[in-house]
């Protein structure tokens, strides 16, 4: 059954046979995010992973783009501080855009971004947050911060390069250039493109393909594996032991086991 709910204001959330959908919603904005849309966020993502009904979430946007990153009224007035505050301000509200990256990456279910249109600095980092990207025909994508005199702040110095390889990601970085879907797919920037029209529908379709397993194996293996470029094999082996040990005992991988030797017995 497909319900739809939304928080206040800024995100809509909507479930459709064990899938969550959260999309932002200021469209108006192209989806720039202020403090109040990445509070929503936060309790979405938050209220998506503690419901045991859904098993995949796709992120997406209202209206033509995906995200347009930080909104720059708000970074104006950051601005209008005095001058003796701005830089702790800021730390803190870095803090919060810190959050809301991590509300997206670590979420136990399996998260496909799909950008349905412009995902630019924050934007792009967001969805380079989430596990999957697809992306619709013709969307634009740019770590657009140093034309704004800043650093990409919502992870994408960490993400890009484990897609991209270093230099490239340096490169994307550096010039802010603009990355269109054909070139984002041959470079791993994203991983599928769709056309605007079937995109939600592939990424549901994709999203079901996710979660033909045990619930409990897929968290497990997508928090050991997200720490793989900064574990030892050793560490990851020992993550791995935990994490087995853990589904030996749930009623999934019970269930699943006697299903097969039953088939076999007939």
């Amino acid at each position: 059954m497909d319900t739809a709910v939304s928080l206040p204001e800024f995100i809509i959330v909507s479930h459709d046979d064990g899938i969550a959908t959260i999309t932002l919603n200021r469209p108006e904005k192209r989806n720039a995010i202020n403090d109040q849309m990445r509070a929503e966020l936060i309790a979405a993502f938050a209220e998506a992973d503690a419901d045991t009904s859904v098993r995949a979430i796709i992120l997406t946007g209202a209206g033509k783009g995906f995200c347009s990153g930080g909104d720059i009224a708000g970074m104006r007035a950051r601005l209008d501080a005095p001058t003796g505050d701005v830089a702790f301000n800021g730390w803190k509200r870095q803090k919060n855009t810190h959050r809301g990256v991590a509300a997206i990456h670590g979420v136990t279910k399996p998260v496909i971004a799909a950008v349905n249109g412009g995902a630019y600095g924050l934007g792009l980092d967001m969805a380079l947050a989430c596990d999957f990207i697809i992306a619709a025909d013709g969307a634009k994508m740019s770590m657009s911060f140093i034309k704004r005199g800043l650093v990409s702040d919502g992870g994408g110095m960490y993400f890009l390069p484990r897609r991209v390889g270093l230099s490239k990601a340096k490169e994307l970085i550096f010039s802010a250039r603009v990355v269109e879907t054909d070139e984002a797919l041959s470079i791993g920037m994203i991983d599928r493109i769709a056309t605007p029209e079937t995109l939600l529908t592939e990424a549901q379709a994709w999203a079901k393909d996710l979660t033909i397993g045990s619930a409990t194996a897929v968290a497990l293996t997508k928090e050991i594996m997200d720490k793989t470029f900064e574990s030892s094999d050793d560490a990851i082996f020992a993550l791995g032991r935990e994490a087995q040990a853990m589904c030996y005992t749930t009623a999934e991988h019970r269930q699943s086991v006697e299903a097969f030797l039953n088939k076999l017995s007939k």
